[in-house]
């Protein structure tokens, strides 16, 4: 078997972009790209995705078709909802992949037919493609919960996991709740998009209420699930800040306690579990996901009918060949087990890397890389208290195996088991200064 270097890999890719670039003023005009890439989705996966394929291999031809013309990204958006930060610092536009010489179409892909191989949009241009990367997102299961609906959401009973017009709506409704109201937040069972989002959400609610005159609030999370990512941590955070559980302002219900939400009346503001009726000031409902729209169409979610899978080696299909899938679409790890890859925009960027390196190869007739895969998760309860996740994984035998050394949480607390220390604030402040540090370095990785 031939011996892959990846130093070799970089140069041999780097020496055939500077001469394209030195020889070839501008290659899409002048010449035949080597391979023809169509990206459906702008997000985190599918900005990374074509940025690096235009990176690595200038010769490639890339197009990106996304329908906004504006990205929020919805990491840290929770921030936005309790007023301690501005839309704004979460958006960006396209025009730095322009800059890059991605073609950026801002359109709705209506059709894929991945026989031909050609990708069909509202707008009625048609892009035909070697290879397709696919990095759509989630689409929204309504019917989990009896009366919630897509418009409903849009006008009353916002989920805001997309962030934008339903995260600022979140706000208003949050500063118009008087002191004494309550604010329930009711969790789909897992998987879903940012596993520990419904969590730092109950805190940034809290936290805008204690700041804001509504000390006699209730931030209620009705939850299908009977635990959570980074548990202990919230826990110890809302205990410390908020005060938790009964007589508390944060209290969490669990699946097995009765905290599945199966209807909600929007005339009366009320959330019915199994047994018991909890009448909300705001609501909050976050619906089960599944895989968007252009990755269901073409019959890619084999997963429960609901996620799409993929080899670990580079996020192909293993279903359609030529065709990538990447991000929250996408399901990876133990698939018959909540140990899956976290739906993150880490894990997009990184998927979206691992799947440039196996595009690049297979153009340039090279040996593809052996993957990394990392994911980081940044958490904020206050502008002081902060905690993160880093998972690591690796490819070996045609599975995702995870990697302990590198892999790890922000500590509870500190010494040992029988003599704890707290952790310092400085501890927990830094987190928050290296979140909104992440934030930034993340969305210039992506999109400038």
């Amino acid at each position: 078997m031939h011996r892959f270097d990846r130093r070799t890999f970089i140069k041999t890719l780097a020496a055939a972009s500077g001469a394209s670039v030195l020889t070839i003023p501008n290659a899409r005009a002048a010449a035949k790209p080597k391979a023809r890439v169509v990206v459906v989705g702008g997000g985190y996966g599918g900005a990374t995705a074509s940025k690096y394929l235009r990176m690595m291999d200038p010769g490639i031809d890339v197009t990106l078709i996304e329908r906004e013309t504006l990205y929020t990204s919805c990491p840290l958006s929770n921030e936005v909802i309790s007023g301690e930060r501005d839309i704004k610092t979460l958006q960006v536009g396209y025009q730095g992949l322009a800059k890059r010489g991605v073609n950026v179409v801002h359109d709705e892909v209506t059709a894929i037919d991945s026989a031909k191989k050609i990708v069909s949009t509202k707008g009625g241009k048609q892009f035909e493609y070697d290879f397709l990367v696919l990095s759509p997102g989630i689409d929204f299961m309504y019917g989990g919960v009896q009366g919630h609906t897509a418009e409903l959401a849009d006008s009353k009973i916002p989920h805001a996991w997309k962030a934008g017009p339903q995260t600022l709506l979140l706000k208003k409704q949050l500063e118009a709740m008087p002191d004494g109201g309550t604010f329930i937040i009711a969790v789909p069972k897992g998987p879903f998009r940012c596993p520990p989002g419904p969590y730092e959400r109950a805190a940034q609610v809290a936290l805008h209420c204690q700041h804001h005159g509504k000390k006699k609030a209730k931030v209620l999370i009705l939850d299908a699930n009977d635990s959570f990512s980074k548990k202990p941590l919230f826990e110890q955070a809302w205990k410390e800040l908020y005060g938790y559980g009964q007589g508390g302002m944060i209290e969490w219900i669990s699946g097995s306690n009765d905290g599945t939400v199966a209807r909600v009346d929007p005339a009366t503001m009320t959330c019915y579990t199994g047994f018991n009726d909890y009448k909300g000031d705001v609501i909050n409902i976050i619906p089960a996901h599944q895989a968007g729209k252009a990755a269901k169409d073409l019959g890619l979610a084999t997963f429960k009918d609901r996620w799409c899978e993929v080899k670990p080696e580079s996020m192909e299909s293993t279903k359609t060949k030529d065709i990538f899938v990447i991000g929250d679409a996408c399901v990876g790890g133990e698939l018959a087990s909540n140990n899956a890859f976290p739906k993150s925009a880490h894990m997009a960027i990184t998927q979206a890397k691992v799947v440039v390196a196996s595009i690049v190869a297979k153009v340039n007739s090279l040996p593809a890389p052996a993957p990394i895969y990392t994911n980081t998760c940044y958490s904020v309860v206050a502008p002081d208290w902060g905690f993160s996740v880093v998972h690591l994984y690796r490819v070996q035998n045609g599975q995702w195996v995870y990697i302990k050394d590198g892999s790890g949480i922000s500590p509870v607390t500190f010494g040992t088991k029988e003599a704890p220390k707290p952790v310092p604030r400085l501890y927990r402040k830094l987190e928050v200064e290296y979140a909104d540090g992440w934030l930034r370095n993340v969305l210039a990785d992506a999109f400038a």
